[in-house]
């Protein structure tokens, strides 16, 4: 597979998920492909615009005491009117092209406008999908169910003040029975999330699991002010493609 044929499937993938993560479930912090943390699109947030820093960091340790430690940052912000915009370097998705100097992208959704963009400033294209709407989801307090097999607890952590934002924080822990996978033991996952009210999304999320480390996804540097408007628009320049769901077609502006 070509560097260039990796790089547009990456884009198609990771175009229909540009949204912040929202209250329901795990947030969606974009395009993981490999161990997707996790999959789901937040819902469309009016009247809360910010910018802010996405640090995704993950640390595995290996049963001779070493440990791999890897550092994601992108780039978010969000209008008042929901839009958002991330811009992203596919570097962090080295293990499928380890050699790889692969050329940084920018993701659009439009809610307004119905439409998703995925950006390639390196190339000065873009491709164009219909956007999508998601659902807000729900969220369980002090309660226990099961699923699976699997035993699911989730309890409150109280308030706390994160980069300047009022959240409240949950945790969930998950066991699975020994047996279930050959696992002589139980395993417990345990999840933490923070949530801001006001922003309506996710600020801090960790992640432990035995079975391939911890991983801690947090925003930094946030700002409450508007971004400009002219970050959620595809520049004059660029040459303009339409997924294959819209019958693929180009065009220019």
């Amino acid at each position: 597979m070509s560097i260039r044929t990796l790089a547009i499937g990456l884009l198609a993938v990771a175009a229909a998920s540009a949204q912040p993560p929202g209250r329901g479930g795990a947030p969606n912090w974009g395009p993981r492909l490999v161990g997707a943390e996790p999959g789901r699109q937040g819902p469309v947030v009016k009247g809360a615009p910010f910018s802010a820093d996405l640090i995704t960091e993950t640390t595995q340790a290996l049963a001779d005491g070493n440990h791999i430690h890897q550092t994601s940052t992108s780039h978010l912000y969000r209008d008042a009117e929901g839009r958002t915009r991330r811009e992203q370097s596919l570097d962090g998705l080295g293990v499928l092209a380890p050699n790889a100097k692969l050329p940084p992208v920018v993701f659009v959704n439009d809610p307004v406008a119905h439409v998703n963009y995925a950006l390639r400033p390196s190339a000065h294209t873009a491709t164009r999908s219909a956007g999508a709407a998601a659902g807000p989801g729900g969220r369980m307090h002090g309660a226990q169910a099961k699923s699976g097999g699997q035993s699911l607890k989730t309890e409150s952590l109280g308030h706390q003040t994160i980069e300047g934002v009022q959240t409240e924080g949950t945790r969930t822990t998950t066991t699975i029975p020994a047996g279930q996978l050959g696992n002589e033991q139980p395993i417990q996952i345990v999840t933490e999330t923070w949530y801001s009210a006001d922003l309506q999304m996710v600020i801090l999320f960790k992640r432990t699991d035995p079975r391939s480390g911890e991983t801690v996804t947090r925003y930094a540097n946030i700002s409450r002010t508007e971004p400009p408007h002219a970050l959620f628009e595809v520049p004059a320049d660029y040459k303009v493609t339409d997924s294959a769901g819209r019958g693929a077609r180009t065009v220019t502006k």
